[in-house]
């Protein structure tokens, strides 16, 4: 008897992956040529209601024609598998987003007789999508309104995203390195906690002062945190800035009242110590009858009580914002004045002092005591700065006087050829207690140069180049446009160059 092999049971197979196909927890269809259903499994019918015959964008897009771009149809002209993501429609007409995979079937001579697509519902990813989305759009907000100036750096300090905020005062500063594009420096800081931060993945403070797009200056408290990626590596820092330029300016107000307080103290004392001279010549004389010495005694008994009543006058100003003392004044003897002022300190530092005045300067209108105050804190600046300076064997100051083209300005050029200043020092030579002198300074003197300048209607400038010097440009009004509001107490600091007390002003 021949034993034959047994034949498989293709019905049974058929059966098997039919059940496999009707159990798939997804909607699958197969589709011919026309884009029409030819078979389905239980769940699409269940949301569409299919039957063999039917296009399937009539199905599920509830559509008269073909979509407009069809994985389907594109899965015929290819003959590879596509993948989409698509809207759908079921019975009830509700919306079902669906990612959407196709599949070429391929007959016997290698082309494709019709294309499986099945399609994911991913209402549930799209969800969570839509919720990420709300936190993400959030956290931005949050991000934009946070009211100090946030910025997000990477590793070599360029500035890869910014907050509303410092938009608005600094630009978008995207790739621009942190320390051009709010120090305007052409390197980083000396102490940068960013860096920092990137060193040891601590979070770091300090205080910076930082220069916005209007040319403001403002103080900020920086803080830093590290952003670490997946696999805990610090990829970028925040960088957190709080504007405290106003607790800054309340600080200083404070401490210029504790400078006047000192500056009284110590005139007290030195008006004191002349008074016990003078009284002590006094007695010396009428001991010895002599008049001429108890003559000269007296003198400095009067002149004492005088600078005693001018500081207390001082005193009351300051507590209530003293009125400028404008006066009409020549201007060329006054400028003359200071010059003799200035040359013993130019011959102690070797340097060769030019002044220069046009012969027909006119009067103007000042504060005689202010403005010799102010021209000498910035001639003072430049004797030292030609005196700090090492690498050249000699130095000059030039003290130039002019008028301006319409004869109603008096221009006051320093110029000397000391250490100069580079950039960061130029945006902060004028700020209060800022010196570029370290321990030898206080200050003090341009910033109060500039604050005396201003009331008298007038403008500061410099310009300089690191090494080669400074070029200080001052203009002042003839007649100045004052409103009668005085200069307040910070002037009263500044003026006395003496070393006898001369009041406060």
């Amino acid at each position: 008897m021949e034993n034959k092999r047994p034949q498989p049971d293709t019905d049974g197979v058929d059966d098997i992956y039919h059940h496999y196909f009707n159990q798939m927890p997804c909607f699958v269809s197969i589709q011919d040529h026309n884009l029409r259903i030819i078979d389905c499994n239980q769940l699409f019918r269940k949301h569409f209601g299919a039957k063999a015959g039917e296009y399937c964008y009539e199905v599920y897009k509830g559509r008269m024609s073909k979509c407009v771009s069809c994985p389907v149809e594109n899965t015929f002209l290819s003959g590879k598998p596509q993948q989409s993501e698509e809207i759908l429609k079921n019975l009830n007409g509700e919306e079902i987003p669906v990612q959407v995979f196709t599949s070429p079937i391929f007959n016997d001579d290698g082309e494709v007789e019709c294309v499986l697509e099945i399609s994911s519902d991913i209402s549930r990813v799209k969800k969570i999508q839509r919720k990420l989305y709300n936190t993400q759009k959030q956290l931005q907000q949050f991000f934009d309104e946070v009211p100090c100036y946030l910025t997000i750096q990477d590793q070599e300090l360029r500035v890869t995203t910014t907050n509303r905020l410092f938009r608005e005062d600094f630009g978008s500063g995207g790739g621009t390195y942190c320390y051009e594009l709010y120090k305007h420096r052409d390197e980083p800081c000396l102490e940068c906690p960013v860096a920092r931060t990137f060193e040891d993945g601590r979070s770091h403070q300090s205080e910076e002062v930082v220069t916005a797009i209007s040319g403001d200056q403002y103080n900020v408290l920086v803080s830093t945190a590290p952003l670490r990626d997946d696999d805990g590596r610090i990829s970028h820092v925040l960088e957190i800035s709080t504007n405290i330029t106003e607790l800054r300016q309340l600080q200083d107000q404070l401490t210029s009242l504790g400078l006047l307080v000192g500056s009284i103290s110590h005139g007290i004392k030195g008006l004191a110590s002349s008074l016990d001279g003078g009284m002590y010549m006094m007695n010396s004389g009428l001991q010895k009858n002599d008049g001429a010495r108890i003559d000269k005694g007296w003198d400095i008994v009067k002149r004492n009580v005088d600078r005693m009543r001018s500081m207390l006058s001082d005193i009351l100003y300051y507590a209530k914002d003293r009125e400028l003392q404008y006066e009409a004044v020549d201007i060329h003897p006054f400028m003359s004045e200071i010059a003799s002022i200035m040359e013993n300190k130019a011959t102690s530092f070797n340097v060769n002092f030019k002044p220069d005045f046009s012969p027909d300067l006119g009067e103007f209108t000042v504060d005689q005591t202010a403005m010799r105050s102010a021209v000498i804190n910035v001639l003072e600046n430049a004797f030292d700065a030609c005196r700090k300076d090492l690498n050249k064997p000699s130095h000059q100051v030039d003290f130039v006087v002019q008028q301006d083209e319409d004869r109603k300005s008096v221009v006051i050029n320093i110029i000397d050829d000391g250490i100069g200043m580079d950039q960061e020092t130029q945006e902060k030579i004028f700020s209060l207690f800022y010196s570029s002198k370290g321990l030898e300074g206080t200050g003090l003197g341009l910033f109060i140069s500039s604050k005396i300048i201003k009331k008298h209607g007038g403008t500061i400038e410099l310009s300089s180049v690191p090494g080669e010097g400074v070029h200080f440009r001052i203009i002042l009004p003839k007649a100045p446009a004052f409103n009668g509001s005085g200069y307040n107490e910070i002037v009263a600091i500044s003026s006395n160059h003496g070393s006898t007390p001369q009041g406060f002003y």
